[in-house]
């Protein structure tokens, strides 16, 4: 038993010091991800948001992903109404949470998507869950984003300049303890996107 104990405690930190010793030898992945397409869609219900983006994980993190270690990404959609003489003044917020897992045992990859943070256990309302037999398509699907509803028909206005502002990253504050600090030094776990869209330019209903 108090090997057992003893191999739990040491897990983390051996399992961080194997993912972080691979830093230096794939940084170009995370750079070669790319948001490929951005596109809004006003409706009678709101503003609906698609997004393509061409994922890539580094080799850092795809080796925590086998070792066992859940990878986290988060979406965020704000609708701002520009204002020259002060701050722009937020009129809506969404956020969209994505956590994918490998299990092992069944050499199948598994993705979780919700509007809120989602538990280190993958439970919560409102969570959906998607299975994919290889990484590449696992990958393919949190890149892809279709119709998802960020804002009201009631917030938006119907005169002055608004802005949508997309930002979209991996997680680095859910991983391990062991893990999170030498992450948020290495390039190859710095994955995120910021886009703005200028509301005026799209087509009403």
């Amino acid at each position: 038993m108090q090997w057992f104990k003893s191999s739990r405690r040491d897990f983390w930190p051996r399992a961080a010091a194997l993912v972080l010793g691979l830093g230096g030898l794939d940084r170009a992945a995370a750079q070669a991800s790319s948001l490929d397409q951005l596109q809004v869609q006003r409706t009678d219900d709101g503003l609906l948001l698609y997004a393509e983006m061409r994922l890539q994980l580094a080799r850092p993190v795809q080796t925590a992903l086998r070792s066992g270690i859940p990878v986290y990404f988060v979406a965020r959609a704000t609708v701002l109404r520009e204002r020259w003489y002060w701050a722009d003044e937020q009129l809506a917020a969404a956020a969209r949470y994505t956590r994918i897992s490998y299990h092992p045992l069944t050499r199948r990859w598994r993705l979780n998507v919700s509007s809120q943070p989602i538990s280190s256990t993958a439970l919560g309302t409102g969570l959906s869950s998607r299975y994919f037999d290889t990484l590449d398509e696992i990958l393919a699907a949190t890149g892809h984003i279709a119709g998802w509803q960020v804002a009201d028909a009631a917030d938006l206005l119907e005169d002055g300049r608004q802005i949508l502002e997309f930002d979209f990253r991996l997680d680095t504050s859910r991983l391990p303890a062991a893990l999170r600090v030498g992450a948020t030094r290495e390039a190859g776990w710095r994955l995120s996107f910021t886009q703005r869209i200028d509301l005026g330019q799209q087509d009403r209903p």
